[in-house]
């Protein structure tokens, strides 16, 4: 059973620094590693088996503030499995053709084909995150965007599709320490932008953004999960877990061969 517990429906969080801190009752270091090791194992195996069943999907939506660790919770929890059977998606600000549509449009082109994992790296709650936190928006049009997202996804969910849906919580002492890391970084600061530094002024803005969010959109089929990520380790293991659960309970199974071809075996030439 996964150490984590969805967020609870209609209940506002407090994401408070203490809660970013790893959790108790988490194993040693060692055997933190080795469960983690079986966790990925095991998601190789529901992957393969949900690709060729080909009936459903599997959606896992990644949400946080800057350097909370997206990239690398994609990297290190689902590096090792079938790129045939993986899509990707790093949304980042909208491109003209995407405005010239409604905020859902370039969601929909991105969402997993049956059979497959989709990950977003951010996603359609931008549109009530840092379009509420910059005002790009009149109040009125962002507010009704959580009933827009709940229906948008429970008729993904009609369709086939699992979500679980992932807020990587990081302190702002954490946040500071991974970006002062990164200008250090030759490999990472090309991409730094002083545009992240007015973020980080507008930490309690988005503080309250995230809060009403994962109060308004976390359903008992779509659920937020608020990982704590100041240690990377911990985060990925819990967010494995919660992935491995969400594919054990789909339950996809391999499809019975042809009894014409299972005929065949030890007599091919």
């Amino acid at each position: 059973m996964a150490l984590l517990s969805p967020h609870p429906p209609g209940i506002r969080p407090q994401l408070t620094d203490a809660l970013a801190a790893p959790p108790p009752g988490l194993p040693e270091r060692r055997e933190l590693e080795i469960r983690f090791e079986a966790l990925r194992d095991r998601l190789e195996d529901l992957q393969g088996a949900l690709g060729a069943e080909g009936t459903r999907s599997l959606l896992v939506i990644l949400q946080g503030r800057d350097a909370s660790g997206k990239d690398g919770t994609i990297t290190r929890v689902f590096g090792r499995l079938n790129p045939a059977l993986l899509s990707i998606t790093s949304f980042k600000r909208p491109t003209t053709t995407e405005l010239d549509h409604d905020y859902l449009w370039r969601i929909h082109q991105s969402l997993p084909p049956r059979g497959t994992i989709g990950i977003f790296n951010r996603s359609h709650y931008e549109d009530v995150l840092p379009v509420r936190v910059h005002q790009l928006v009149p109040e009125a049009i962002w507010r009704r965007r959580y009933d827009h997202i709940n229906a948008f996804e429970k008729m993904l969910i009609d369709e086939g599709t699992v979500i679980r849906k992932f807020f990587l919580h990081i302190s702002k002492a954490e946040q500071l320490e991974r970006l002062d890391e990164r200008l250090s970084d030759p490999r990472k600061n090309w991409k730094f932008e002083l545009g992240d530094l007015k973020e980080r002024k507008l930490w309690d803005d988005y503080t309250a953004a995230y809060e009403e969010a994962l109060e308004r959109c976390s359903t008992p089929r779509a659920p937020w999960y608020i990982v704590p990520a100041d240690k990377n380790k911990p985060r990925d293991l819990l967010v494995a877990e919660v992935v491995v659960e969400a594919l054990e309970a789909m339950g996809p199974k391999y499809p019975a061969a042809d009894p014409e071809v299972l005929a065949l075996r030890g007599k091919l030439q």
